[in-house]
């Protein structure tokens, strides 16, 4: 192995898992999990470089930018996962959170990574999703070190873009070249190498928090309540009614009449019943407030 590669700690042999092979299943399904808790003491102690990253994000999007990430192999994946599912529990844009991987669509079911060691193709596919200046992009890779990720990054802010990483390593070229760096030191996986694991857990954990935490301070909740859902089937249209009665301190039947009133808004209908106005009256209000509810009915009181 390349010593480079072999110094790295997402590379390095797990003396904890060494003879896994030779385990009973209980005993195997043990030795997962105690090394699993390693992830959770990464991520608490990588808190003050994720609410660097956040508020750096938080700005740019109300400014009108976009947040990208980019990665290969898992470390793609999850960024694309973490974005695809932004539109249907936020109901947000899909332009809002992008997610791009080496090799393109067809890697998220078929491995492709030779294509991450490329980082002029990082840069062309930054661009060709039209990302500009007033964006900010996430770099994904567990080692720190993948050319696609870094080559993304650089172009990143060359044009003057705001960029923050995720590794899952101290001290990474990709750390190095980014402004808002969260770093991840999760140790050696439980089968050497294999990222998808210990340090795709973490990742993903980050990823939730960056992404959830973005919604939140743009409004797209109301308290710890998704206003946004958009109740495309039954499972989510009674999720919505169910906010609505909530908010708007109704019995059902009386906040079913006000969802179905709003079109299936469940923000138009809050607002409807608290204010008692029409349809139009609380889409205007709500406009005004840029789409915050907290900003039309005040801030949800606790207890």
């Amino acid at each position: 192995m390349n010593s480079e590669l072999a110094s790295l700690e997402t590379e390095r042999r797990n003396r904890a898992s060494a003879a896994i092979d030779q385990a009973s299943t209980a005993e195997l399904l043990q030795i997962i999990n105690r090394q699993d808790s390693a992830v959770l003491n990464a991520v608490q102690s990588a808190i003050p470089s994720i609410a660097s990253a956040l508020d750096a994000i938080v700005a740019r999007v109300r400014a009108g930018g976009r947040l990208f990430y980019i990665g290969a192999g898992t470390s793609g994946r999850l960024g694309v996962l973490d974005a695809s599912e932004c539109p249907p529990t936020f109901g947000v844009s899909p332009e809002l959170v992008q997610g791009i991987m080496a090799g393109g669509e067809s890697a998220l079911s078929r491995a492709t990574e030779a294509s991450e060691d490329d980082p002029a193709s990082g840069a062309a596919d930054l661009l060709g999703r039209g990302f500009g200046p007033s964006d900010i992009l996430v770099g994904i890779a567990a080692s720190g070190r993948t050319p696609y990720v870094i080559g993304a990054i650089e172009k990143a802010r060359a044009m003057g873009a705001c960029t923050g990483s995720i590794v899952c390593t101290s001290q990474s070229p990709l750390a190095a070249a980014s402004e808002f760096p969260i770093e991840l030191p999760v140790g050696p996986e439980v089968i050497t190498g294999s990222t998808r694991m210990k340090a795709g857990t973490a990742t993903k954990l980050v990823l939730n928090m960056l992404s959830t935490g973005l919604m939140i301070r743009i409004g797209m909740t109301y308290g710890n309540l998704m206003v946004n859902v958009q109740p495309k089937n039954e499972k989510l249209r009674d999720r919505a009614r169910r906010i609505v009665a909530e908010i708007a301190h109704l019995p059902r039947p009386e906040a079913d009449t006000y969802f179905d009133l709003a079109g299936g808004d469940v923000k138009r209908a809050v607002v409807m019943a608290r204010l008692g106005i029409d349809c139009e009256g609380a889409r205007r209000r709500l406009e005004e407030a840029g789409g915050v509810l907290a900003g039309v009915i005040g801030k949800e009181k606790n207890g």
